[in-house]
């Protein structure tokens, strides 16, 4: 790649905070208000004209629920959807047979909701700004560069959250990172679409009283005899004869999420191989090979899915939904073994639940793996090996690629964020690193405000 020198600058610095939250997705949403609730200078920094990420795709909240029916996650996620349900934009949280729980949220709400909870929390937002650099001294991040239309400017910060789900603040803090399988293949993204007018109690109802015409992936055919609101996965036979049929499907699965308006379904089905969520270039191809995708999709569904027959296109998502892309290497390294064991640590700053989910990198298939129960995320995840004052929440923590599948779900992100503002809060109150902080005082608050924690166990140090 040729090169050209970009001369230095003075930049100037429009701010100086004492936590700054770079992403306002999921994880730095409760983050940035778990950092602010006892006075803090706290802001958060989002490249979009809007704040909940991933909460704003037409994907329903994964893992509020475990796999014994209890609830693992609670403290400010909790009231996060308390907030949504006031305004009739957010359900219950559903068992689900497959996914343990579902929490249909409606997507505009969010946006607004999560606004104005974090100016309750005093939270300074920054809209349309990009995260384009650190500034280091040592092994501490001094502060932040962002671009926007203003040009290339400066936050200074006391510590920063990386909420980013691409580890955008630890890899440009030169952070040891890691991507996708042994391979370098990572789970691909999916575009979501919204489709109208269709008849979801036929569906529910064709799929309960003719289950071998309509058969689902794990789900029993009882669950769509009792649940209004619900996924569907699997049709796979269905899917088979369209294909004979000249369909185009990039999946081998159908998956249809019910929206919270009557009539209204999420459709969960476009798949783009070999995408880099990192890279501008596959990105672009992602989403246009997604927006390719959706046509024989839809046709699909309206010639062969029970409801679908009068059914329209509503609505896509603002963006692709990305899987996977970078983790950190952290003072941790959660394991496949770690989840399928349901192991306990003794610095856990969240419980989640939700299974190995792996969308494979080729081909169109995914593979499940359930533990039985649930499992400890502990603080050491969070945690880089070398920056002092940096913390990572969301789906790239420290990580195998296979138990990111299980931890990359909505609701143990907005746990991990929690838990990230909070250990950033106590730190500086504290006059210490994230790492030197005292997990005990940090499991303390979280309980306090909340939250919910196994008990402490003896466990080695690894």
């Amino acid at each position: 790649m040729n090169t050209i020198l970009e001369p230095a600058k003075e930049l100037p610095i429009r701010a100086e905070v004492d936590v700054l939250v770079v992403g306002g997705g999921p994880s730095g949403l409760i983050a940035a208000q778990a950092a602010a609730d006892d006075g803090l200078k706290v802001m958060l920094i989002e490249s979009r004209s809007f704040v909940g990420g991933n909460l704003t795709i037409g994907l329903p909240i994964l893992g509020f629920l475990g796999q014994k029916g209890n609830q693992i996650i609670k403290g400010l996620p909790q009231k996060f959807i308390d907030r949504l349900k006031e305004r009739d934009a957010a359900s219950e949280h559903r068992p689900c047979p497959l996914h343990m729980s579902l929490t249909l949220v409606e997507q505009e709400a969010v946006k607004n909701v999560g606004l104005e909870m974090l100016n309750e929390a005093g939270v300074e937002v920054l809209l349309y700004v990009f995260f384009a650099g650190v500034i280091m001294d040592a092994d501490t991040i001094k502060g932040v560069i962002i671009e926007s239309k203003s040009g290339r400017e400066v936050i200074l910060a006391k510590t920063v959250i990386d909420c980013t789900g691409d580890a955008d603040v630890a890899f440009k803090a030169s952070v040891e990172c890691e991507y996708g399988n042994d391979a370098g293949g990572v789970q691909p993204p999916t575009l979501m679409f919204c489709m109208g007018n269709v008849d979801t109690e036929k569906l529910r109802l064709s799929i309960a009283h003719e289950p071998r015409t309509y058969l689902t992936d794990f789900i029993p055919s009882e669950y769509f005899g009792q649940n209004n609101q619900f996924i569907v996965v699997g049709m796979r036979s269905l899917m088979e004869q369209a294909r004979q049929n000249g369909f185009d499907l990039p999946v081998e699965r159908t998956i249809i999420i019910t929206g919270l308006r009557e009539g209204e379904v999420w459709i969960n089905m476009t798949r783009v191989n070999g995408v880099n969520g990192t890279d501008p270039e596959s990105l672009t191809f992602g989403e246009k090979e997604g927006r390719r995708q959706i046509a024989d999709i839809q046709r699909y569904l309206t010639t062969y899915v029970p409801g679908f027959e009068e059914a329209h296109f509503t609505k896509m998502a603002p963006f692709i939904g990305i899987r996977e892309t970078r983790r950190i290497v952290g003072k941790y390294v959660l394991t496949s073994n770690d989840i399928l064991g349901c192991k306990r640590f003794d610095d856990s700053i969240a419980v989640a639940s939700y299974p190995l989910d792996i969308h494979h990198p080729e081909g169109g298939g995914c593979t499940l793996t359930w533990c039985g129960d649930c499992y400890d995320i502990p603080y050491r995840s969070l945690l880089p090996q070398k920056i002092e004052n940096l913390l990572v929440a969301g789906r790239c923590i420290s990580t195998t690629h296979e138990a990111m599948s299980a931890i990359r779900v909505m609701a143990p992100c907005m746990a991990m964020g929690e838990a990230a503002g909070r250990a950033a809060k106590l730190a500086i109150r504290n006059q210490v690193v994230p790492a030197d902080l005292d997990v005990q005082l940090l499991r303390e608050e979280l309980l306090a405000k909340g939250a919910y924690l196994n008990p402490t166990v003896e466990v080695p140090q690894d």
